[in-house]
């Protein structure tokens, strides 16, 4: 069928909006007619060729729809139903079967080739092949072919056009600490960076239960949202020291958990040194391959942990309806994150987050 994307032409270029051929539903595989689309920091890092996801291509990776067509085998959903796209896996490897499909053991085959994993392209443009099938989906069009895996059916009460980040950015920042950190009802934390990650990671650290939650960052618009939506302390890098502000406001213990979003190394040592005895940081951050850190090796004898997170620890089936219910409640208020934009504006949505004017770009589809 003929769709309208945003195609990705070559490195750092600008969204072009193309119309681009994409494949009938193959065994396995659900067609969703994209209501909304988040822009992840994933997507611009991989135009920018941080990650080797072959261009030309179509990017997006935080869909939500419905869906319109179901292939051979597939009982999950069903034409008609709401649907948040997230991350694929492969279901079979040691990872996924323990219920740790973030970490699958063929992630990039099935998330960064630009093909489904048998090697094949969903898109052409005149009979050309075209990269997509980007975190199973390339939600930056106004269908996406996903596998229904990668597909969660959610409430059809809640308002589908907001709910794609929860498919990725909102899932890391929340599962990050609810399912990977895990903290104790009055436990404290710092969450080091306050984009959509971040003040996911605040409000989901509110629902935890924690009594001091620290927000960072270096722009005081957000500090304020994060304070808006539980924390109970903030601090602007920018003007302050961060480890001593981190230990004044926990009787110079540091803290028990820290999240670093921003895959900055600076800050990443930061929210270890921050850390009391026994504490553990999250690191979340997309950063570069082959960035390094330099930590205190000391410090991380006694006791403190330093871990990875990818995608929240989620088992997206199970915790984004979750999420939503949460949502409902108003107890997960994710539209105080959200600036929705035109599809069509991509390139002016992609400038505000870029330059921290929105906090989670929404496009949306007529």
């Amino acid at each position: 069928m003929r769709i309208t994307t945003a195609l990705t032409p070559s490195t750092g270029a600008p969204f072009e909006i193309v119309p681009l051929d994409l494949d009938d539903p193959r065994p396995g595989e659900v067609l969703v007619r994209i209501v909304g689309s988040g822009i992840c920091h994933t997507d611009l890092i991989v135009r920018d060729q941080w990650y080797p996801v072959p261009l030309p291509a179509v990017l997006g990776h935080e869909g939500s729809g419905i869906v319109e067509a179901i292939g051979p085998g597939v009982t999950s959903v069903a034409p008609g139903d709401h649907v948040v796209l997230t991350y694929n896996s492969c279901g079979q490897c040691r990872s996924c079967a323990h219920g740790r499909s973030a970490y699958c053991d063929e992630i990039y085959t099935y998330n960064f080739a630009g093909t489904r994993p048998d090697g094949t392209t969903t898109l052409r443009r005149d009979g050309t092949p075209v990269y997509g099938a980007f975190f199973g989906q390339s939600a930056f069009a106004s269908h996406a072919l996903a596998n229904q895996r990668n597909v969660v059916k959610v409430d059809p009460a809640a308002p589908l056009e907001l709910l794609g980040p929860l498919g990725c950015g909102i899932q890391t920042g929340a599962g990050g600490v609810l399912n990977a950190l895990r903290p104790a009802p009055g436990t404290s934390i710092a969450v080091f960076g306050s984009g959509s990650v971040g003040l996911s990671a605040i409000m989901a650290s509110v629902i935890a239960g924690c009594t001091t939650i620290i927000a960072v960052d270096l722009n005081d618009r957000r500090l304020d949202l994060a304070e808006e939506l539980g924390a109970t302390h903030t601090v602007n890098a920018d003007r302050e020291d961060v480890v001593d502000r981190i230990r004044a406001a926990t009787g110079g213990l540091g803290v028990d958990f820290t999240l670093e979003t921003t895959a900055i190394p600076a800050v990443l040592r930061q929210a270890v040194d921050a850390l009391n005895q026994g504490g553990t940081c999250g690191h979340i951050g997309a950063a570069r391959p082959g960035t390094e850190v330099s930590l205190d090796m000391a410090a991380l004898m006694f006791g403190r942990t330093v871990r990875g997170i990818v995608e929240g620890d989620s088992i997206p089936s199970v915790f984004i309806p979750r999420l939503v219910t949460l949502f409902k409640q108003g107890r997960f208020p994710i539209d105080k994150l959200i600036t929705t934009y035109a599809f069509e504006n991509i390139n002016g949505a992609v400038q505000d987050a870029e330059k921290g004017l929105s906090i989670k770009s929404v496009l949306t589809f007529k």
